[in-house]
């Protein structure tokens, strides 16, 4: 007997009435009045949108390779896929250039409000420095673009892996979502950039004993990665019958990700930095990332129990911390260039486990 799909949680639909309030939200500018008309033209063809549920309004065959031919995929989605293999093949070609992708997790800059750069910016440029130096190209993966960039969004994980794993689609097909206004999702081109990279390394602080907004959003998208289907047609979308029936048949559960080389490096004020930097390290092992030492796994306060506002005083002051940073990106620098001679291989590579989830 095939699983039950459970029902029942989802709100209904908005009235009218109140999907115009949320749709004018973005026009309370006085300046839109003058195109009053020209909005309520633009609405009512979002309303229709809405209705009818319009998520992917733009698709094409899916052509030779899919499991369907013939399934309509979203032209969205397509073109991320296609970009994501690029990268996929560029990152196996032993001829390539070395690459590091540094994610910078902080949300503070100084082009919103705050008004001054962030700790984690400036160690994340210690990090370049050291790593160019030695003849590694780098890309700096700036989070904090979330909260001062236009339109620039990382729409939350919808969970869709806790239904059955073939339902979460490599990369993710929830979004961009055109009858919500889920769009300007900028997680199409992190896929990419991870998946060239051949080592990582995340620089965050520590917020409330947590990782950053910004950090966990691109975490939680990132699940697609570690046991994500590549074929949507496969679940012809979003039916979650025949993700089930997929998962029971036996499930690979593909790391999209593995073999490449990683550090962390997290830093804080008074509390938390043990607890996130164990956890992102957890995260990036069970991802099949390979952890470039124990010099590159740092966690540190940079002015403990001191005042905020002389903290990048304390920083500049602290030369130890930024050596231990410059260690980091040191050790993934010489793991990198170890994986891709074949010297450096993890131990546990090719086992088979009893419990791939």
């Amino acid at each position: 007997m095939p699983p039950t799909i459970r029902k029942g949680q989802a709100p209904a639909t908005l009235q009218r009435a109140e999907f115009h309030e949320r749709f004018m939200q973005d026009f309370q500018d006085p300046a839109f009045q003058a195109e009053s008309e020209s909005l309520r033209r633009i609405e009512l063809i979002a309303w229709e949108a809405y209705q009818e549920g319009r998520k992917a309004p733009v698709t094409r065959k899916a052509g030779p390779g899919y499991a369907d031919p013939d399934y309509e995929l979203s032209v969205d989605w397509l073109e991320a896929k296609a970009r994501i293999d690029a990268a996929h093949a560029k990152w196996a070609d032993p001829q390539s250039h070395s690459r590091v992708l540094l994610v910078n997790g902080s949300p503070r800059n100084d082009g919103t409000c705050p008004g001054e750069i962030s700790k984690t910016w400036r160690l994340t440029q210690i990090a370049r420095e050291v790593l160019e130096g030695s003849g590694v190209k780098t890309d700096l993966l700036d989070l904090s673009l979330l909260t001062s960039d236009y339109g620039r969004e990382i729409h939350p994980c919808k969970g869709c892996v806790s239904t059955a794993m073939p339902l979460c689609h490599w990369p993710c097909s929830c979004y961009p979502n055109h009858s919500l206004r889920q769009t300007g999702d900028w997680m199409n081109e992190i896929y990419e950039r991870w998946t060239a990279a051949h080592g990582v390394i995340v620089l965050t602080p520590a917020h409330w004993y947590q990782a950053t907004s910004p950090l966990k959003l691109m975490i939680d998208r990132l699940v697609c990665a570690d046991g994500g289907n590549p074929d949507p047609t496969s679940t012809h979308g979003k039916k979650p019958e025949e993700a089930k029936a997929l998962e029971l048949e036996g499930w690979g559960y593909p790391k999209h990700l593995d073999g490449r080389a990683y550090g962390v490096v997290v830093h804080g004020d008074v509390a938390g930095i043990e607890s996130v930097r164990r956890n992102l390290c957890d995260w990036l092992d069970w991802m099949g990332l390979i952890d470039a030492g124990n010099a590159a796994q740092l966690d540190r306060y940079i002015g403990y129990y001191e005042p905020y506002a002389t903290s990048h005083d304390t920083l500049d002051a602290d030369a130890d911390v930024q050596e231990e940073v410059r260690n980091v990106a040191r050790a993934v620098a010489q793991a990198v260039r170890q994986l891709r001679t074949g010297k450096l291989r993890s131990p546990d590579r090719g086992l088979k486990k009893p419990r791939p989830k």
